[in-house]
């Protein structure tokens, strides 16, 4: 384990200048700050040598645990514990893809520590880019993808470039996708909101690049619209227990009778973000809810799809995946 400094702050006002040094210090060079909560995924990162931080600036003790209702919404603390956000009487009345989504994420002692900021953030469980023997593009860029000429049965069949191929992990990124979130970041001099659609970057030619933040930038909040949708999250993994996904699926549908008025879905396991299906969605729009519906919308949403050695079976999961998570959804079938 590299050894680092500790600093614990109790204000937004202080916790973002800590991260940047700012004010009568400065960063030296190479010296990196990381902020804390859970600790669940940077640690064990740490203790692999694939992450570096310098200093570890613990936040828990800032106000940002609450989880309040708007006038247009649902606002989430980026510190609320997975535990509680799961199991909260509006989310789970009013989002339960959001629910679901944390019920199926990880083990109940993690989900007891790990914070929904925390989550967004979690680094790709790709097993080249965990294992510092193996080159990997995202820790060092230049050095090439293991895992395109490797084992890359977990890996993408969307959005992957030829510098990087791994997954997005979270379960709560792709429910929160097909919900429109708004993920708001605090920084040194302003706050600033960006939808979640655009928050992840794709790894093109810089794969080191995972999504829009900064340093020195926190996230405090994440914001979910109203809906009138129904919502559902199914997850299909190796094994039922602590385990992520080879792929998951979720959807908010508005219905009218048995004709879909709107669909919104998002896949994750199967591409460096969550993956938006808007060619499934453009399709689903005004048609019957039925089977023969389901399984055209499946064969829309892998249109794109470029597989790779390993995991060409994932195309096969996407479409079944959508076809029994609109059947859920719908409560027709």
């Amino acid at each position: 384990m590299q050894p680092f400094s500790y600093a614990k702050v109790t204000s937004q006002d202080a916790a973002m200048p800590a991260a940047t040094r700012s004010g009568n210090a400065t960063v030296e060079q190479n010296e990196t700050a990381a902020f804390i909560a859970g600790g669940t995924d940077i640690l064990g990162l740490m203790k692999d040598g694939v992450q570096t931080a310098n200093i570890l600036i613990d936040i828990n003790n800032l106000p940002l645990t609450d989880i309040a209702s708007l006038a247009n919404g649902i606002r989430i603390g980026a510190i609320s514990r997975m535990s509680d956000v799961a199991f909260h009487p509006k989310i789970q009345e009013c989002y339960p893809v959001i629910s679901q989504a944390l019920l199926q994420s990880a083990s109940p002692q993690l989900r007891n520590m790990a914070t929904v900021g925390g989550n967004l953030l979690q680094r790709v469980r790709c097993g080249y880019f965990r294992d510092p023997v193996f080159p990997c593009n995202k820790r060092t860029p230049g050095l090439g993808c293991a895992a395109i000429t490797g084992y890359n049965r977990m890996h993408a069949i969307f959005g992957a470039s030829e510098h990087c191929i791994a997954v997005h992990p979270s379960d709560l990124a792709v429910a929160l996708t097909a919900l429109d979130a708004i993920i708001y970041i605090q920084g040194v001099e302003k706050e600033r909101q960006i939808s979640i659609h655009d928050f992840y970057l794709l790894p093109g030619d810089t794969p080191e690049k995972e999504t829009l933040l900064q340093p020195g930038e926190l996230i405090v909040a994440i914001e979910v619209p109203n809906s009138v949708c129904k919502s559902y999250y199914l997850k299909v993994r190796d094994r039922a227990s602590y385990q992520f996904a080879l792929v998951s699926v979720a959807i908010a549908i508005e219905l009218e009778q048995d004709i879909i008025q709107s669909a919104r879905i998002a896949f994750g396991g199967v591409a460096p973000k969550p993956w938006r299906a808007r060619d499934a969605e453009e399709f689903l729009k005004g048609k019957a809810i039925n089977e023969a519906t389901f399984k055209a919308a499946g064969e829309a949403a892998v249109k794109e799809a470029k597989p790779q050695t390993h995991n060409e079976f994932k195309i096969e999961l996407v479409k079944g995946a959508l076809v029994r998570a609109l059947s859920v959804v719908t409560e027709k079938l």
